[in-house]
């Protein structure tokens, strides 16, 4: 469900109500834990957590007009998502949240390749998100980017 709001106030205005509180925890979440250099955009209809041009000029690889992808939260038809391309291109970060996961929800984890899956709303396990979000820095998106995306 890709909105055509040009801004995460605007984006988050859109919410149905009972995710608005929810959401905007996650946001503010990503806000105060990702490292220094990150920047936040709307992209592809999604709140995003991108590299900027001016710290990697290249750009996105599949749009280089884009600035690198990073992170980016959504409300979906049925769940509120987290999409973290870290997850999907690092293993042992991928192993590492996996494993914590159970250790600060009580429910299954609904996982895909970068998605994470949150159909409570009020059952986002911030405490391991904070850890999360504070794992990679933009330079190491970069070079974790380059050695197992670019092509």
């Amino acid at each position: 469900m890709q909105s055509k709001a040009t801004s995460p106030e605007a984006y988050i205005s859109e919410l149905p109500e009972e995710r608005k509180e929810a959401f905007t925890r996650l946001r503010q979440t990503i806000l105060n834990n990702l490292p220094k250099g990150f920047e936040e955009t709307m992209s592809y209809g999604m709140i995003s957590y991108v590299v900027p041009h001016s710290l990697y000029p290249d750009g996105y690889h599949c749009d280089p007009k884009q600035p690198l992808p990073f992170i980016s939260i959504a409300s979906q038809k049925n769940y509120i998502a987290l999409y973290h391309y870290g997850l999907y291109t690092n293993p042992k970060l991928h192993d590492w949240f996996v494993t914590e996961y159970p250790k600060h929800s009580k429910y299954k984890l609904d996982m895909g390749k970068s998605c994470v899956r949150f159909k409570k709303p009020d059952a986002i396990p911030f405490n391991l998100l904070e850890k999360l979000l504070k794992k990679i820095t933009p330079q190491q998106w970069i070079e974790l980017y380059e050695s197992q995306m670019k092509t």
